[in-house]
C-alpha cells in the first residue's frame, strides 16, 4: 500500500481533528474518520487503520473519565457485540465502498425516523444487549456506528461525562474486535496497514482526545446534545450523496471473501 507524503499527512491530520470532535461530542469525529479513510484506502485496510486510531481515542477517553462508566451497560453491550462478531466471522463478509457510504450516510436518518413506539433506552432492561449487536454488525459493515448507538443514550438520564465515557468503553470493545476481524478474519482478503502509519496515528488520535476534555467541561448537557444531533446529520447527508453518487450504474453487492475493494482513483 504505497502512500505519498500528502495522503499520510491528510491521514494523520484528519484523525488529530476528529479525535478532538469526538472527545468532545462522544461519537461524530468517527463518521469523519472513517470517510477519509475510505477515500484513500481499500476497504479491509481503511477499517484496521480507522480501528486502531478510533481504539486509541477512544480508549483515552473512557481512561480519562472511568469513574463515570456505566458499567451495567458496557457489559451488556459486550454480550450483544460477541453475537455479532459471531455472525459475521462465520459469514466473512465485506461490504463494498460506495456501500460502505450509503450506510454511513443512512444511520443518523434511519434513528431519527424510527417511531415514537420503539423507545430505545440503553438503560432499560436488554437494550443495552440489542445495541451491542446493532452497533458491532454497523461497525463490521460500515466502520461506524455512531448514530445508532447515540439513538440508545439521547433518552436517557446520563449526565454527559457519563454518556461520553460508557459510549468511549462500548466503542473502544467495537474498535478492537475490528481490529481482530480484519486483520486477522479478513487478512487474506489483503487487509494491509504498514505498522509505522498505525504507529503514528496512536498519539494523534490520543492528543485530539486529552484536548477535547477542556471544552467538554465548558458545555452544557442541553448544548452537548444539540451539537450532537446537528453534526451528526450533517455528516451522514454528505455521506449519503457520496455514496450514492458513486454508485450510480454500479452493483452494491457484498463482495467475498476473496474479493478486494480497490482504491478511489
Amino acid at each position: 500500500m504505497g502512500l505519498s507524503l500528502l495522503v499520510v499527512s491528510a491521514l494523520a491530520l484528519a484523525t488529530l481533528v476528529t479525535s478532538f470532535i469526538s472527545g468532545i461530542l462522544g461519537m461524530a469525529g468517527g463518521m469523519i474518520l472513517m470517510g477519509v479513510f475510505l477515500a484513500f484506502l481499500p476497504v479491509p485496510s481503511a477499517m484496521l487503520l480507522h480501528g486502531i486510531a478510533q481504539l486509541t481515542a477512544n480508549g483515552g477517553r473512557a481512561l480519562l473519565l472511568r469513574r463515570e462508566i456505566d458499567w451495567r451497560v458496557a457489559a451488556g453491550y459486550a454480550a450483544g457485540a460477541g453475537v455479532a462478531l459471531g455472525l459475521f466471522a462465520i459469514a466473512r463478509l465485506v461490504v463494498g465502498k460506495s456501500a460502505a457510504l450509503i450506510v454511513i450516510g443512512l444511520t443518523p436518518w434511519v434513528a431519527l425516523a424510527l417511531p415514537e413506539r420503539l423507545h430505545l433506552n440503553v438503560q432499560r432492561r436488554w437494550h443495552p444487549f440489542a445495541c451491542g449487536i446493532v452497533c458491532l454488525a454497523l461497525s463490521l459493515a460500515a466502520g461506524i456506528a455512531g448514530p445508532i448507538l447515540d439513538l440508545f443514550f439521547v433518552r436517557s438520564n446520563m449526565t454527559r461525562h457519563a454518556t461520553v465515557a460508557t459510549k468511549a468503553t462500548t466503542q473502544s470493545l467495537s474498535h478492537l474486535i475490528k481490529i481482530v476481524y480484519f486483520g486477522g478474519v479478513i487478512a487474506a482478503q489483503g487487509t494491509e496497514v504498514r505498522p509505522w502509519l498505525a504507529a503514528a496515528l496512536v498519539p494523534l488520535a490520543f492528543a485530539g482526545t486529552s484536548a477535547s476534555r477542556h471544552v467538554l467541561e465548558r458545555m452544557t448537557d442541553e448544548s452537548f446534545r444539540r451539537w450532537t444531533r446537528w453534526t451528526i446529520t450533517a455528516v451522514g447527508a454528505v455521506y449519503l450523496i457520496s455514496g450514492l453518487s458513486m454508485s450510480f450504474g454500479v452493483s452494491l453487492g457484498v463482495s467475498s471473501k476473496h474479493a478486494i475493494d480497490a482504491p478511489l482513483r
